[in-house]
């Protein structure tokens, strides 16, 4: 299991009633994270856009999708897994099914390449993800409440387990993209503070 050590932001600004890195402009925001997490809340306490985008992030130049033309927006990740051709989400049933759960082929993440030119794009530059990474416990009791309202078929079948292999999922990456020197902070919770990933 990968465990991630973070620590709250010390310089920080406020966005729309929200706090967020201090370095953090508004129309880099990604947010990204397992079902239930809070991104369409989130995007709406920002005033961002309103559909969900999806990346896959083993697909050649995915950082110039125009999916992330409009920001700040939630997106979807699609991640590849070893023993997997083409990339999943963790709600796909091929993942949902496998046992035991796939594991990541970081590998394959592409990750932009830095500026080179002063007319190039400064891809590392414009985007900064966000990862809504509450405490298992809390998302599984959020997802099974709206699993009652049956708005959402990924809130079926939920375990504790689940939700934490889920969760799991998303930490590796955020920890993969912090260390290719990506923008990244993590949050538990809409009102908590943003969170820097720290390297043992």
């Amino acid at each position: 299991m990968t465990a991630l050590h973070t620590r709250p932001m010390t310089e920080t600004q406020t966005i729309k009633g929200l706090l967020f890195p201090a370095h953090v402009r508004f129309k880099q925001l990604l947010i990204t994270g397992p079902p239930g997490c809070g991104k369409t809340s989130m995007i709406i306490r920002l005033g961002g856009w309103s559909e969900e985008g999806y990346i896959n992030l083993a697909l050649n130049r995915w950082w110039s999708a125009q999916s992330l033309s409009i920001r700040p927006r939630e997106i979807h990740l699609g991640f590849p897994f070893k023993g997997f051709g083409e990339s999943l989400v963790v709600f796909d049933k091929e993942w949902l099914e496998a046992s035991p759960r796939p594991q990541l082929d970081l590998e394959r993440i592409l990750i932009p390449p830095h500026k080179r030119h002063f007319f190039s794009v400064d891809w590392h530059d414009r985007f900064c993800f966000e990862f809504l990474l509450p405490p298992a416990e809390l998302l599984l009791e959020r997802r099974l409440t709206r699993g009652k309202k049956g708005t959402h078929r990924v809130d079926r079948d939920l375990s504790l387990q689940l939700v934490e292999d889920q969760i799991q999922v998303y930490r590796q990456v955020a920890l993969h993209l912090h260390r290719q020197a990506m923008r990244v902070y993590v949050r538990e919770d809409l009102d908590g503070p943003p969170l820097e990933i720290l390297e043992d």
